[in-house]
């Protein structure tokens, strides 16, 4: 058995972007079973508020809230890493330790830079991991195998894309939210100190809600989550649209 391997691997750019993209989704998975990781690119060092430190415990904390597995942070500069060869790398190695079924990562385009640019990073990485000659080395010095996942999706954040599917988190969306609001330095604090951010009010906090709920109101259900496919999800018949459960 490989105690590494993951069914879904969740990598973005800065921590509390998943919990806020795909934090119902994330839950749902570990509560069927399924072993669940998150790899954050940065530590957010460049966010107004808090510090690197207070962001390590608010993603453990939001990790434990959600059940996931592993939760590993690549350390590359917040706001200013590339899609070059280094970071691809840096990326692959991750991908490879791991062996994920599903990569899920940021927007394609958004408010923040970041989120584009790492969505960019972590498909280009996904692909070029399943290439063999491209050599990284694991904890012990060693080769690494080769492994390409097989879908990678990617969030919707701040702006309001179109979603290529919707995932139905109205049971897990209590927790969702309990795991955004771990990220005490973050977000909408009454009586807080800090400096007021776009993140940190409480129309923000709302924001999410609504856009949760509209997605949810797409597909009748309370809440959801939309997600775009970077290739197309094949299925074997109509039914599968009717009958989900149907392999």
């Amino acid at each position: 058995m490989d105690n590494n391997k993951l069914h879904i691997l969740a990598i973005a750019a800065h921590p509390d972007d998943l919990e806020l993209g795909c934090g119902g989704t994330l839950t749902k998975h570990a509560q069927m079973g399924q072993r669940v990781g998150i790899v954050d690119l940065t530590e957010g060092e460049l966010g107004t508020r808090g510090s690197v430190g207070q962001r390590y415990k608010e993603s453990a904390d939001a990790a434990a809230i959600m059940g996931i597995s592993v939760r590993k942070n690549a350390q590359i500069r917040d706001g200013f890493f590339k899609n070059d060869e280094e970071h691809q790398k840096r990326i692959i190695h991750f991908i490879r330790k791991y062996r994920p079924e599903i990569v899920i990562t940021n927007a394609p385009e958004d408010r923040h830079p970041d989120h584009g640019r790492g969505f960019q990073l972590v498909s280009d990485a996904c692909f070029l991991a399943g290439l063999s000659k491209i050599e990284t080395l694991d904890a012990e010095g060693k080769l690494q195998d080769a492994w390409r996942p097989k879908r990678v999706f990617s969030l919707i954040q701040d702006r309001q894309l179109v979603p290529t599917f919707i995932v139905d988190i109205s049971a897990q969306f209590d927790i969702k939210m309990k795991a955004i609001k771990a990220y005490v330095s973050q977000f909408y604090q009454p009586g807080s100190d800090e400096p007021l951010t776009y993140i940190a009010t409480q129309n923000f906090t709302d924001q999410i809600i609504y856009r949760d709920s509209l997605m949810g109101k797409k597909i009748g259900t309370q809440y959801g989550e939309g997600f775009i496919s970077v290739n197309i999800p094949g299925i074997s018949s109509l039914d599968q649209l009717i009958y989900p459960e149907i392999a």
